[in-house]
């Protein structure tokens, strides 16, 4: 073996072995964990999850919670890669540049994936004097009746609007979509006859479902969902493929050292496992599942492939 190449080995060891020592050693000072919506999915996430880092980092875990996550997805994007900065934000991180004219940054090129958090389901619900007491039947009254069913969205482009324009797409169906400033706008709207039918977040109705003050017919997890307790999803009991759930996902600035990504996620997920994380996260409406990077880089092409399809046809567009 030459001397060049043996330099060039040597180098190379020198190189990884920097990488390991400087995972180790991170971080030496208060890191930075951004988010948005005060008191909401994102923000209760952050949290909690800031806490349990803390503690185990050994350095203060700071939230940042900001107004817009299209502004702190810029931030983040800007960032130094150091780990000093990192972000908690849910599926509008990656869903949000579908619909605008001109994106300021690119979801997939842009960040590195660190874990997928975990998710929440949309529950498919309609006011109790609707004649449909299934998805199948939703669908058949639909078609039966096209453009006569009226549906809340919430605002433009959420979760509640995507979900619902997913179910028209892939059932073929024709309804009303009536948009308002919030979900909880339009589920009060739902309990009192006005509109007929929504795609909420399942806090915002379990305790009205429970109640009989709407009936579900069916949850938006691809799987049953202990946040939709006793509720079929819409993809075993009438629209097979379709799932419609808020997911959140922690990420760092593009090209933040493996290292450093690899000891964020392992620690992260040691978090997000404990007993007392789950249920406080629970209470949040977030159902843990703590993936790998590349887990969360999975969820986020696919997302943006099936609603890609989805934004295109409905046109889409929040600018």
């Amino acid at each position: 073996m030459s001397r060049f190449v043996v330099q060039i080995l040597l180098v190379a060891l020198a190189i990884g072995c920097g990488g390991v020592a400087f995972g180790q050693s991170y971080p030496t000072r208060p890191i930075r964990l951004l988010t948005a919506g005060a008191a909401g999915g994102s923000d209760i996430a952050a949290r909690v999850i800031a806490q349990g880092l803390s503690a185990k980092l050994g350095q203060p875990v700071v939230v940042d919670t900001r107004v817009g996550g299209v502004i702190i997805a810029e931030i983040a994007a800007k960032a130094a890669p150091d780990g000093y900065t990192l972000l908690v934000y849910s599926s509008g991180l990656w869903v949000v540049p579908l619909m605008q004219e001109q994106p300021t940054y690119d979801p997939l090129r842009d960040f590195s994936p660190i874990t997928l958090v975990g998710s929440s389901p949309m529950v498919l619900v309609v006011h109790p004097s609707v004649p449909a007491k299934s998805v199948q039947e939703l669908i058949a009254l639909a078609k039966a009746k096209p453009g006569e069913l009226n549906c809340a969205t919430g605002p433009r482009g959420a979760t509640p609007h995507l979900a619902a324009e997913l179910f028209k797409f892939m059932a073929g169906i024709d309804m009303l979509q009536v948009a308002y400033r919030s979900v909880g706008a339009g589920v009060t709207d739902v309990l009192g006859g006005r509109i007929q039918m929504m795609f909420p977040n399942a806090g915002a109705v379990m305790a009205h479902i429970k109640a009989g003050r709407l009936r579900a017919l069916g949850s938006g997890s691809a799987r049953a969902s202990a946040l939709a307790p006793g509720l079929p999803p819409i993809a075993e009991s009438g629209l097979p493929g379709y799932e419609a759930v808020s997911t959140y996902g922690m990420v760092a600035p593009p090209k933040t050292p493996a290292a450093l990504i690899r000891r964020l996620n392992e620690e992260t997920v040691r978090v997000l496992q404990s007993a007392e994380v789950k249920e406080r996260l629970f209470n949040g409406s977030i159902e843990v599942i703590g993936t790998s990077p590349e887990g969360l880089m999975a969820q986020m092409k696919s997302d943006t492939a099936t609603l890609g399809k989805v934004i295109k046809a409905a046109r889409i567009r929040i600018d």
